[in-house]
């Protein structure tokens, strides 16, 4: 067990979010559930949930930090790692929880949607270039050339 407590670096793409020391205890989630870190821990890899990152220092000063997922990393029984596409600092626990974490879902859900609708065209796409290449295919396809220089899509 190391005596200098657990260190913490939260950073996203462009900024280091927190940098902290001596921190006594360390709370996040994953897609198993919550789970805790102290000194000592095991050296550890775990994809973040979105969720809050809270820490207790040595005075007992509490911190808190929404991150829009991300990958959790302790190494050394020490040294603990966030890398997250998004986070924001706060002292008030219930904000971060209330406001904060429902806008990361809603832009994770309407990112998600975002990708779903894009790979639908995507394979629509090649579907329709499909058509055109395998002649075996074209009397198939309700995309048919129909010989006007225009498409039957009847």
């Amino acid at each position: 067990m190391t005596d200098g407590g657990l260190s913490l670096i939260i950073t996203t793409p462009t900024s280091v979010a927190a940098q902290l020391a001596g921190l006594r205890h360390l709370r996040a989630e994953d897609a198993s559930g919550a789970f805790g870190v102290l000194p000592g821990h095991a050296d550890l890899l775990t994809a973040l949930a979105v969720s809050v990152v809270s820490w207790r220092g040595a005075d007992g000063r509490e911190g808190h930090c929404a991150v829009r997922g991300g990958v959790l990393t302790v190494t050394d029984g020490a040294r603990v790692a966030v890398a997250t596409r998004e986070a924001v600092v706060g002292d008030d626990l219930h904000a971060l929880e209330q406001d904060v974490l429902a806008r990361f879902r809603r832009n994770a859900e309407d990112e998600g949607q975002a990708r779903t609708g894009a790979r639908r065209m995507h394979l629509a796409a090649v579907r329709h270039i499909l058509a055109y290449l395998r002649p075996e295919r074209r009397a198939a396809s309700p995309f048919a050339p129909t010989g006007d220089g225009t498409e039957d899509a009847s």
